[in-house]
């Protein structure tokens, strides 16, 4: 079981933004989408989830194509957190979070129990159940961030899909997430992540891609991806590595250059 996409390519306003990009998320494991800005990270996950056109390439969920799938079903498969938790509804949290309850749900069927509970149990894993009876346009941006993560994770979908869930968000909450999308993937869900910080990346994904100039410069584990080489082609910087408790980690450090902006 498996959300794939193969040898992707966008172009916008006749900026090419991918050249044949590729990726899979298996069920089970967190895959995290790195790479400088500009590289194509936010468009290859929306491509991946129909939100972009692609000029060519293959979209495929559970080995059937993407476009076989009606939105709904889609819905039930793929969750989705975008960057910067946009809202523009003067609602207030509970009832966002509710919203991802409705690709189960009939036309004009009411919120039962069981959905209830399950949205009880998505604030209290993402610290939003004070927030509760908050207008979702008051939140801090790190505070709506926890609410559109809730309101994703209460759609039990197979697959959930987050750019940049922890961008500003503090260390705490940050940790907080990426717990959570660890938790998810242990549980036999799919979890694909756009993230920034490499510290983060190397410690919880399973597998991350590398994307630099619109093509994967590198896939696999922390250590096949991580490399000096890699980090100097996509980053121009160097890091600083160490071991703790059996633990490896890595910081950025230093600049190794200047990125090239052809």
């Amino acid at each position: 079981m498996t959300l794939e996409a193969r040898n992707i390519h966008v172009t916008i306003k006749d900026n090419t933004i991918l050249k044949g990009a590729s990726l899979s998320v298996p069920k089970g494991k967190l895959i995290g989408l790195i790479g400088p800005n500009g590289a194509g990270k936010s468009t290859l996950l929306r491509a991946v989830l129909g939100l972009v056109d692609t000029q060519s390439g293959t979209i495929s969920l559970d080995t059937e194509a993407l476009s076989n799938w009606t939105l709904k079903q889609r819905a039930k498969k793929i969750s989705y957190a975008a960057q910067g938790a946009p809202v523009h509804w003067p609602l207030d949290v509970e009832h966002i979070i509710s919203l991802g309850r409705i690709p189960h749900l009939d036309p004009w069927q009411k919120i039962s129990d069981t959905d209830n509970e399950l949205i009880q149990q998505a604030m209290i894993k993402t610290d939003t159940l004070h927030l509760a009876n908050r207008l979702v346009t008051t939140l801090s941006g790190g505070e709506r961030a926890c609410v559109m993560l809730a309101r994703a994770i209460v759609s039990e979908a197979d697959y959930l899909c987050a750019d940049e869930p922890i961008a500003s968000l503090d260390p705490y909450h940050q940790i907080q997430v990426m717990d959570i999308l660890r938790d998810l993937a242990n549980d036999d869900h799919g979890v694909l992540i756009v993230l920034h910080d490499l510290t983060l990346a190397q410690r919880y994904c399973d597998e991350l891609i590398l994307l630099h100039q619109g093509e994967v410069l590198s896939t696999g584990t922390a250590e096949q991806v991580l490399t000096p080489d890699n980090l100097d082609k996509a980053y121009h910087i160097r890091a600083s590595r160490w071991q703790e408790n059996g633990d490896s980690f890595l910081s950025p450090w230093k600049i190794s250059g200047r990125p090239d902006h052809r």
